[in-house]
Order: structure tokens, then C-alpha cells, then sequence
């Protein structure tokens, strides 16, 4: 048997049990466990509701992951299965030996239907170890306490996942036996009683990942701030206020956040900052390893007190993008680049309206970020000679693999910088200088050369510069701060 065989082979077999669902059903406490995951699968999306209640009933394993499955699901294959959960909550033994099962409902293991019974080993026992199944994301919980459905969450207003709504009720009739466990968690709603709604039903240690967005009134963040100080593993954080600023918040945000030990990653998008603000949220956070600052109102203060607060000195990832700093000294940008250079490993400064002279100012600090593997700096006006000089300190940066650079202001016909109108014959004799001048250079880094960005799509096209000296255009989305290849 080959491997090119084998899987059809064993999709006839699986598809032979379903065409008779009294024999599948009788079968199963005799199927050997390599056919499980195949056969559940083609249960799942042929509809086969008998075969499927029987399977979760039997099931061997103690992770069900539907995840793959989860992105189009059938609402009614859907209720099949926690109907099947509800009898099996009702056991009080069961034949597997195992009290605990996972109702996974992420995307983390994309591959386990194609890979099969190995993988699902791996999900089951991570740890390699069969006497007993945890689920880090929703620790403190045991065998005894039978069920765990996890999933990501999405709170938002409009039309509603009828999936989530369905599980969200489930769960919440039978909370005393059920545990909803949401890793990552997106509140994108202005609707206090829906978000108290989810909130009291999921097991608030289990997030690790929490984006706010659409924020528009105080009421709702008070609303939301006492169950923010329960979440004591959270580890990103992401808040987009777009029309209300961090400096309308209350003082009791410090004592909702001064619990988050775990903060590692923190995201601030489309707010007004304050420096007594700013200060107050940092002094209430452990150190974090990855600060993000978007599109936000910055003060000269704040940089400074970033460059000095020793909350931020141990930062590993730094993003600044789309700040308005016109008429801000670039001297507290490089005291913040002193700051942070000797651990920072990701860098972006996009959209900073940064020039010939505030980057010559910089750059001696940059130079100094020895560990850096990330950079990135599409959207300053700056022009070629400046962005040779810039490549070359760059090129000394033993560890830096991955480089996203403005096309300079020669690329542009005269006064359509701002258009973002590239003059092909001028950019070729851009790309012509830049291949020379990198040659010399022998950087490790892929170059790549930013033409246009849009943040609104997350889109940016760049020219990559090849090991053969020519460049290739590409369309790719933005990197995030959490994403990045570091």
C-alpha cells in the first residue's frame, strides 16, 4: 500500500460505515482509534446525526478539536453534538476513563484532520502523558468538572456569529458543569448588557488575548473594567478607542489593571495620550516586552517619560506608527532608543514624519541595537542619500534579517510626494543605486522597499531585493507587532 493509496483506501472505508449508520453505530466500540478522527470528520460534514451522537458519546480521546471544522459549521450538526454532550455529562463513568473532555472549538490545530491519529494524540497529551489532561488556557480546572468548551470569542454589534450565540446559551443553562474558555477574546460592542452577557459565562482566567475596539462612551469601559482586573493571565492587550482618549478614563482603571501580572503586550490604537495618563497605566503594569502605540496624539513628555520609565526597559518589540509628532525634538526619541537598545529585537518607526535630519540625529543610537532582527521605517520622507546612510548603519546589525524601508522622495515626481505617486523611470534609477550601494554593503537583511501602504486595508506593497540583484514587487499584508518573525 502506497501513501498515495492509502488515504482513499481509507476514505472508502469510512464512507462504507456511513452508508449503513445501525452498523457504523454498533461498530464503533471495535474501530480501532486510527479511524476515529477520519470518520467523525466525514460524520460531521455529511450530516450523519446518529453516527455523530454515537461518536461523541464514544469518543476515545479526551480533546474533541472542531476547530478546522468550526469556520463554516452546520447549526444543526452543531446541536447534534452537544446534544451528544449533554448525555455524556449525565454519566457518572465512562468507558474511555476519562471524565474530562475538550469541546475545542479554536483554529490551533488546523492540520490535525489531515495528520490524524498522531496528531490527535499530540492535542490530547501534549505533555506526552495519559494519566491526565489539562488545558492551559483554562487551568484550576479538573477531571471532575466534565466539560470544556473552548473557543475565540467575538462580542460585537450586528449581526451575531449564530454558532457563538448558540454555545454562549448553552453554557450559561449549564454553567455548573460547563466551562467556556475563550484564549483570545475581541469586545467590539457598545452594548453593555452583551458584554456582560458573554463575560459572566466565560472563565475570565482563560484569556490571554483581549481587544477592545469601538469604544465611544465612559459607561462601557467602567462597565468592562472590573472584569478586566480578573483576568489574571492575560497577556496582550489591545485597545482602539477611535473617538475617545485614555485621558477620559477613570483613576480606578490603575487598580483594574494592577492585577494583570502577566501583561506582557501592549497595544494603543486612535487615542489621545496624556503624559499623567500614560504614566499612571504603565506604573500600574509589570514590565512588558512589547509596546505598540498607533495612530494616537503624542506629546513630547511621553516620549520622555518613556525613555526613562523602567517599566519599558526591557522592552523586546517597539512600534510607534502614524504618530503626530510634528514639532516634537527627536532628542526624546533617541533617549527612548538608548533606553530600550540593548534588549529590542523589533523596531518600527512608520509614518513618524521623520526626516533627513531627525534620522541622522537617531542614528548613531539605532546602531546601537545590537539584537535587532526587525526593522521597519516605510512611510518617513527621507531621501536617498539619507536612506543609503541609514541602510549602511543597518547593515552592521549582525542579527537583523528582515528590513522595510520608504521609497526616498527622488522616486517621486516633484510636489506628489504625498499622492503616493511613484515616477517609474525614477524609481528604476533608484533601484539601480540601491543594488550597487547593498552589494558594497553585504547585508544579511532582505531589503524591501515600501511603494505604498495602506493601513485602512492592512496592505503594503513593496520591492524586495533578490540574492541575483533583481527586485521583486509583492502586495503582502502588514506584519503585527505580535506576528513578526523575531
Amino acid at each position: 500500500m502506497t501513501e498515495e493509496t492509502a488515504p482513499s483506501l481509507q476514505r472508502l472505508a469510512t464512507q462504507s460505515l456511513l452508508s449503513h449508520p445501525a452498523l457504523a453505530i454498533s461498530a464503533l466500540d471495535d474501530l480501532p482509534v486510527l479511524l476515529f478522527p477520519s470518520l467523525f470528520m466525514e460524520a460531521y460534514t455529511g450530516g450523519h446525526r446518529e453516527v455523530l451522537k454515537a461518536m461523541v458519546q464514544a469518543w476515545p480521546f479526551p480533546c474533541l478539536p472542531l476547530g478546522a471544522l468550526a469556520q463554516s459549521p452546520r447549526m444543526e450538526t452543531v446541536k447534534v453534538v452537544l446534544d451528544a454532550l449533554d448525555l455524556r455529562l449525565a454519566q457518572k463513568e465512562h468507558p474511555s476513563g476519562s471524565k474530562l473532555l475538550v469541546f475545542n472549538l479554536r483554529k490551533e490545530h488546523p492540520e490535525f484532520w489531515i495528520r490524524g491519529y498522531t496528531s490527535m494524540v499530540q492535542t490530547s497529551y501534549p505533555d506526552n502523558r495519559t494519566e491526565k489532561t489539562t488545558l492551559s488556557c483554562c487551568s484550576g480546572i479538573t477531571e471532575e468538572q466534565a466539560l470544556i468548551i473552548a473557543m475565540d470569542l467575538t462580542i460585537k454589534d450586528g449581526a451575531r456569529n449564530p454558532t457563538q450565540t448558540y454555545l454562549l446559551q448553552w453554557a450559561r443553562e449549564r454553567k455548573e458543569q460547563v466551562h467556556l474558555c475563550s484564549r483570545k477574546m475581541k469586545v467590539q460592542s457598545e452594548s453593555i448588557s452583551e458584554i456582560q452577557k458573554a463575560l459572566l459565562v466565560v472563565n475570565l482566567d482563560s484569556i490571554e488575548e483581549l481587544e477592545l475596539t469601538k469604544f465611544l462612551g465612559l459607561e462601557t469601559m467602567q462597565t468592562l473594567a472590573p472584569y478586566l482586573s480578573r483576568m489574571k493571565n492575560l497577556h496582550i492587550l489591545k485597545i482602539s478607542m477611535k473617538r475617545t482618549g485614555l485621558h477620559t478614563f477613570s483613576p480606578k482603571w490603575e487598580a483594574y489593571l494592577e492585577p494583570l501580572k502577566h501583561l506582557q503586550e501592549l497595544h494603543v490604537q486612535d487615542v489621545i495620550l496624556c503624559p499623567e495618563n500614560l504614566s499612571s497605566i504603565l506604573r500600574s503594569l509589570p514590565p512588558l516586552k512589547a509596546l505598540s502605540l498607533s495612530h494616537c496624539v503624542m506629546m513630547e513628555a511621553n516620549l520622555w517619560f518613556l525613555s526613562r520609565c523602567p517599566y519599558t526597559r526591557q522592552l523586546k518589540h517597539l512600534r510607534l506608527r502614524r504618530l503626530f509628532m510634528d514639532g516634537i525634538s527627536p532628542e526624546p526619541l533617541r533617549a527612548l532608543l538608548e533606553h530600550v537598545a540593548s534588549n529590542l529585537e523589533t523596531l518600527a518607526l512608520e509614518c513618524c514624519h521623520i526626516t533627513d535630519s531627525e534620522l541622522s540625529f537617531i542614528l548613531p543610537t539605532l546602531s546601537q541595537c545590537s539584537q535587532l532582527r526587525f526593522f521597519s521605517f516605510y512611510g518617513n520622507r527621507i531621501s536617498m542619500a539619507a536612506l543609503q546612510n541609514l541602510l549602511s548603519h543597518t547593515a552592521r546589525l549582525g542579527h537583523l534579517r528582515r528590513g522595510l524601508y520608504p521609497a526616498p522622495v527622488e522616486s517621486y515626481c516633484p510636489q506628489t510626494w504625498w499622492e503616493e505617486s511613484i515616477d517609474p523611470e525614477r524609481f528604476a534609477q533608484i533601484r539601480t543605486g540601491l543594488t550597487q550601494s547593498l552589494r558594497g554593503m553585504e547585508t544579511k537583511q532582505k531589503v524591501q522597499i515600501c511603494t505604498h501602504f495602506s493601513h485602512l486595508k492592512n496592505k503594503c506593497q513593496f520591492y524586495s531585493l533578490e540574492p541575483d540583484g533583481s527586485w521583486v514587487v509583492t502586495k503582502e499584508e502588514l506584519p503585527s507587532l505580535s506576528a513578526l518573525p523575531v
